[in-house]
């Protein structure tokens, strides 16, 4: 459904259209104008009416009605077609959500789609209103402030993934070596990793194109020239919380290998003293099982002090295996 409408003039909101095709023809003859179309998780009849009469590409338009796509950036003759991938973090269960958030850039119109509930799109368009120089520079200057309040947010989050890292790794170093559901949330942590990943990787090469660096020296249509250097710094954002992803991917490895080597030398631990338990058991019934054969022929037998020597020599062993296992570290 369309979640809001505006006509910008002169870096200003004025009344909302009742025909598009008039407001654009407008907006166009006028030359400092433009028209923002919202819309949220659109069916394919209401999506109708925007696709003819701003004239999208088919297939941009099909990404954009089924969504599950990568950030990209997909230039056809009409228009320009971005997706981004915005996430949010939930502190109570320690999770990434990423939404997905499309924009139809063209001729004095800008169209932005949205699915899921990650999106910062009604922040921005009041933040945009209140700053008429940024509308003043039309579609790009809204372009721009969706980037980069993407973008930003990803530092935001990837600020919260970095203290839940440190709370795992206090958690696997410490004494205890951390409960038996530790694996699991180490395990859940490398997915919530991937998923903030997944958003913010791809996004690099669109970024990379909107700001000219690199083999992408051409302009990009619908976009100015003179917006370069503004998303050069949404690129530098992104490329330090691409950075970030990176060291947190690389940590949470590690921390897995450490817990896991933990829990192998702990076994071999416990082995150890198992171990050492069953020899010191084995002195006594070795023992017990040689006078429990019933020979005749055991002169020890008849000997008055024999019982107690064979009870202190059994003692006497155990004491010495005791002290061995121990000065070795085995019990």
């Amino acid at each position: 459904m369309i979640v809001d409408c505006a006509i910008y003039r002169d870096g200003h909101r004025t009344e909302s259209p009742q025909d598009f095709s008039d407001a654009l023809a407008e907006a166009r003859a006028r030359g400092d104008s433009f028209l923002w179309i919202g819309l949220y998780e659109p069916t394919e009849r209401e999506f109708d009416l925007v696709t003819e009469e701003f004239g999208l590409h088919p297939l941009a338009v099909e990404d954009a009605l089924k969504a599950h796509q990568r950030p990209k950036l997909d230039v056809y003759e009409d228009s320009l077609f971005v997706v981004l991938k915005p996430v949010t973090y939930e502190p109570e269960h320690d999770t990434v959500t990423a939404g997905e958030l499309m924009v139809f850039l063209g001729d004095s119109f800008v169209v932005t789609v949205r699915h899921g509930a990650a999106s910062p799109l009604a922040g921005i368009r009041r933040l945009l209103e209140q700053r008429h120089d940024m509308l003043r520079h039309g579609p790009t200057g809204v372009l721009y402030a969706i980037t980069d309040a993407v973008v930003d947010h990803y530092l935001e989050v990837a600020a919260e993934l970095t203290g839940d890292l440190e709370e795992l790794e206090g958690e696997v170093f410490s004494p205890t070596g951390g409960s038996g559901y530790t694996a699991s949330r180490i395990y859940g942590f490398k997915r919530q990793v991937m998923e903030f990943r997944r958003a913010t990787v791809p996004l690099s090469m669109p970024l990379t194109r909107l700001a000219g660096l690199g083999p992408f020296v051409e302009s990009v249509p619908f976009v100015r020239e003179q917006s370069r250097p503004f998303f050069r710094d949404v690129n530098d954002h992104l490329m330090r919380v691409n950075e970030s992803v990176e060291g947190l991917d690389r940590l949470v490895s590690d921390i897995l290998s450490a817990h896991l080597a933990q829990m192998s030398v702990r076994q071999n631990d416990d082995m150890r003293k198992i171990s050492a338990w069953a020899a010191m058991a084995a002195i006594p019934t070795m023992i017990a099982g040689i006078y429990g054969m019933n020979f005749q022929h055991m002169p020890e037998l008849h000997w008055l002090w024999s019982y107690p020597a064979v009870i202190a020599v059994m003692g006497f062993l155990e004491v010495v295996l005791y002290r061995t296992f121990k000065r070795r570290g085995w019990m």
